[in-house]
């Protein structure tokens, strides 16, 4: 057991970083006060390629089958263990994941879209699932290119919450958007 007891939670955190007591331990946040609102996060990530592998990808031609298939399904899932893999993440009732993409030349666009009505966002999930689903993709045609290459894994939207609504297409730098 560790020295330290959960006891010393405060709600002052380190330097106003939330996930960090007072004496730099990590802590998962307290969100007990936090309105129940439907919240909703979009995360993409992108697969690279080449033109040829695209094709066999897009017709389902794979020597393992049908990647995308198999892909939507490693993201969905991935979203519901998020809090297993992401160690301060908050078990959430996911109510809604989609996988989608969309092919071209030589990379597919991965987009997964998570919705909950909770306390707290589905950003981690929706980033979980785009990943996860890249990962798969990448699995599916290493026999084909082990050159591919995942990239572009980052958030584009999230609504709900006291931050409300936001957009990577809003006009801000990335890394400085403002809700």
């Amino acid at each position: 057991m560790d020295a330290v007891s959960d006891s010393q939670d405060t709600p002052d955190t380190a330097g106003g970083l939330t996930h960090l007591r007072q004496d730099g331990t990590a802590q998962m946040v307290d969100v007990s006060g936090k309105a129940v609102t439907t919240r909703e996060a979009t995360a993409t990530a992108t697969v690279r390629s080449t033109p040829e592998v695209l094709a066999l990808l897009g017709a389902g031609e794979l020597p393992k089958g049908d990647a995308l298939a198999v892909a939507r399904v490693a993201g969905i899932m991935a979203a519901k263990k998020t809090p297993e893999l992401i160690p301060l993440c908050h078990p959430l009732p996911i109510s809604k994941v989609t996988v989608d993409f969309e092919l071209g030349h030589d990379s597919v666009q991965i987009e997964a879209t998570v919705k909950t009505r909770g306390v707290t966002g589905v950003e981690m999930e929706a980033l979980t699932a785009a990943s996860v689903a890249a990962l798969s993709v990448y699995d599916m045609i290493k026999a084909v290119d082990k050159r591919a290459v995942i990239s572009g894994i980052h958030v584009l939207a999230k609504s709900g919450g006291k931050s409300g609504d936001w957009r990577l297409d809003d006009g801000s730098p990335a890394g400085e958007a403002t809700p």
